[in-house]
């Protein structure tokens, strides 16, 4: 273990904090991470095989190869199967795994940032903005679509966006951002949301099947453009997080001991919170409400490998791509013809799991 290493955790020691990972000065296992993405590829190639219509994994692997410049197979499929492949159940596959690993990602960080088994994305207030600027696009009368822009992702972005910054503007001290503060000005901006919501559905029209349908969460409409969207905003707040990865070890000490280290706190504050928020509010966006895979996936990669920051991140976020391809696998497959919303089925999986991590407090490090 380095001189570095050592003195963190004895500081930890000395503090009666909870201590840095042993992993801090061991080397990086990106063996697990290769392994992790390609049972990701599986799941996800599994995934588009299935539905009311099978595609044979085989013959799922010859379409895409069929793409390649390299490869030129035998096209033996129907022609059907590569429609249906290519413009349904990709799209669909490939934004429920930035979704899942976008959430998974933001979770992990919030957890480290305010020291909290509990934090999920949804902590302070994106959930609720989103919902807000939805509900306004959907049951007030304001034009879905701007000549080809759609503004229901749009509104959703900026409702959850501008909940975190209100919340942040409102913790916000000369003397620094209490995170205490933070969380409760967000449970606060979140309930006032949330009202804002109610009252919008009390007084609209009878049907609020679409808009339970986006709150609920799923990925019925996805379209490639809508990952590539995600994807723009995501990969730079996951660069940021996962760069990050060691000070957040640092953070898991209290704030004097970290700014004794060289950490500026108050700017690694704005800088997870912005990143772990602009990642959050980009996919609930297109997907709606989704909840427990930023709580859970972490956990998850926390219980089997330990608390490294550097690896906990994108190991959380494989999982969440994993974790949420399948939900939306059980979701459009165990009722079919009908479709449940992915929220649902996260829910099932999720809250139970968060009961057992409830209950075993050493999991957890209540």
């Amino acid at each position: 273990m380095s001189q570095s290493a050592r003195e963190l955790r004895a500081r930890a020691s000395e503090s009666g904090d909870r201590p840095i990972p042993a992993s801090v000065g061991l080397r990086y296992p990106w063996w697990r991470l290769v392994v992790a993405v390609g049972v990701v590829g599986m799941l996800a190639i599994l995934a588009v095989s299935q539905g009311s219509v099978g595609i044979p994994p085989l013959t799922v692997a010859k379409i895409l190869a069929s793409k390649l410049p390299v490869f030129d197979p035998t096209a033996d499929w129907p022609g059907t199967s590569e429609t249906i492949l290519l413009q349904l159940r990709l799209p669909r596959v490939a934004l429920a795994g930035i979704v899942g690993a976008a959430l998974a990602t933001s979770g992990a960080a919030y957890q480290g940032l305010f020291k909290n088994p509990l934090a999920d994305p949804y902590l302070i207030g994106v959930a609720s903005g989103a919902g807000l600027g939805a509900t306004i696009v959907l049951i007030t009368g304001v034009p879905l679509f701007v000549g080809a822009l759609n503004l229901l992702p749009v509104a959703a972005f900026a409702g959850g966006l501008g909940a975190v910054s209100l919340a942040y503007m409102i913790a916000r001290r000369s003397t620094g951002t209490p995170l205490t503060t933070l969380i409760l000005a967000g449970v606060a901006i979140a309930s006032l949301a949330g009202a804002a919501t109610s009252l919008l559905m009390v007084r609209s029209d009878p049907d609020l099947r679409p808009l339970l349908s986006w709150l609920l969460g799923g990925f019925i409409s996805a379209r490639w453009s809508h990952s590539a969207i995600v994807l723009v905003y995501l990969v730079p707040a996951a660069a940021v997080l996962a760069g990050y990865g060691r000070i957040l070890n640092v953070l898991q000490l209290d704030e004097d001991h970290a700014a004794q280290l060289g950490v500026n706190v108050e700017r690694t504050k704005l800088l997870l919170v912005g990143s772990a928020t602009l990642a959050t509010a980009a996919a609930v966006s297109f997907s709606g409400l989704i909840g427990f895979v930023g709580l859970v996936a972490p956990h998850v990669v926390r219980l089997a490998w330990g608390g490294d920051y550097r690896f906990l991140l994108p190991m959380s976020a494989l999982v969440g791509a994993g974790f949420l391809i399948l939900a939306d696998l059980v979701a459009r497959t165990i009722v079919s013809p009908a479709e449940l919303p992915v929220g649902v089925v996260t829910a099932f999986c999720g809250a139970p799991f968060f009961l057992y991590l409830l209950r075993s407090r050493k999991a957890v490090g209540l």
